[in-house]
């Protein structure tokens, strides 16, 4: 079944291991907004189905917030919900909850650990925590963020980092960005990769060539960072070659969205790009299953999961080649600068037109994806879990 986090425990008070107790383990679930916050939600729902399986043992109290349904928490005996009265999509007020209310309520429900996989943490809490840094792009990129917001990142990340017990990083990226930037020893610091749904194997293995449409696909939310922009003007001059290749950009529409869409008519790409807004996992599924290629050029990323998505569908891949994703590819996917036109542009062409490259990348996808499991992730962090108790 798995690690038993008990077990920490049982070593801690030195007890037998026939008296060995489950932990009662929180779960802060309150920067949620249900098809609001991308990754991080799939991270989520996706860690808590892994433990699901993995761990009978334990008791699991997820936080949830008034836009959060109970379909949170996976249905099992074990796992339950506990709602607060604050919404997310009021930051400032689910903020001073996460500090006040979430504290009292971790004490209420007798709480060993409270894991905090959104980024922010209760500075004061009765129980050892453990929090996820999924990037930093506060510190990375602060551009990017609204005059009004960085002061919350800054001084809540910070509080964070320093005030929790363990911290996970999703990628070797993310730690080393937590090593620069904050004054941490680094055996503080576990990194515990994302896995893959097998949704995504089972694409793969359904896909068919006379099934393909031509468009090129990418995941994203529509942000600076992201790099769309560059991908839409130097799509413009791929389609000049391939009129009949249309570009579908699937994701939440972000903050950039505005001036995509003033590019794309400047650019007279209407009904040739798609800015489909967000998505649900099924409709997403089915814009894998068709696409004709995917790719991926971002500035900046914490993790990439969308190009393990395509890997795992066995799409033909190209991305940024930018630590961590194309650590995240390895030799399966066409890496490219991101800062180049003509090497975004080449690299379109090969995944698009050359047959050799475009059967070599879909075969290697599916196996450099089958090393990533949201399995080993969940047992990655139930050990870190009991390490932040025994600390």
């Amino acid at each position: 079944m798995g690690w038993r986090a008990g077990a920490w425990t049982a070593r801690k008070c030195g007890c037998d291991s026939a008296e060995r107790t489950a932990l009662r383990i929180g779960v802060n679930a309150l920067y949620l907004i249900p098809g609001g916050v991308g990754g991080t939600e799939i991270y989520l729902r996706s860690l808590l189905g892994a433990l699901a399986e993995i761990d009978d043992s334990n008791q699991y109290v997820i936080f949830t917030n008034r836009e959060t349904g109970a379909d949170i928490a996976p249905p099992r005996p074990h796992f339950e919900v506990a709602p607060q009265p604050v919404r997310a999509t009021v930051r400032p007020a689910r903020i001073l909850w996460e500090q006040t209310g979430l504290p009292i309520a971790a004490r209420l429900h007798r709480l060993d650990v409270l894991f905090n996989p959104g980024f922010t943490s209760p500075v004061l809490c009765p129980c050892p925590t453990v929090t996820v840094f999924h990037d930093l792009q506060h510190k990375r990129h602060p551009e990017y963020f609204r005059w009004f917001e960085l002061p919350f990142w800054r001084v809540l990340l910070w509080l964070a980092a320093h005030r929790s017990q363990r911290l996970l990083a999703v990628s070797e990226a993310t730690k080393a960005d937590l090593l620069r930037y904050y004054t941490l020893p680094a055996e503080k610091i576990s990194v515990v990769p994302h896995g893959v749904e097998e949704r995504f194997f089972e694409i793969g293995r359904r896909r068919t060539a006379s099934a393909l449409e031509p468009y090129l696909l990418a995941v994203s939310t529509l942000h600076p960072h992201k790099n769309l922009d560059r991908l839409i003007r130097v799509f413009a001059r791929f389609r000049q070659s391939r009129p009949g290749f249309r570009l579908v950009i699937a994701g939440m529409r972000g903050f950039f969205a505005e001036e995509l869409e003033r590019l794309i008519a400047e650019l007279q790409l209407d009904g040739a790009v798609e800015l489909t807004g967000w998505v649900s996992r099924e409709r997403l599924a089915e814009l894998y299953a068709r696409a004709w290629a995917y790719i991926n050029p971002t500035l900046f990323e914490g993790f990439g999961m969308p190009v393990l998505e395509a890997l795992a569908a066995g799409i033909p891949t190209a991305c940024s080649a930018i630590e961590p994703v194309k650590s995240v590819a390895g030799q399966a996917a066409l890496l490219f600068d991101p800062l180049s036109d003509e090497a975004m542009l080449q690299a379109i062409v090969g995944i698009t037109s050359d047959e050799g490259l475009r059967a070599r990348l879909a075969a290697e996808g599916p196996k450099r994806a089958s090393a990533f499991s949201w399995r080993a992730a969940a047992e990655q962090t139930l050990a870190v879990l009991g390490k932040a108790v025994q600390f």
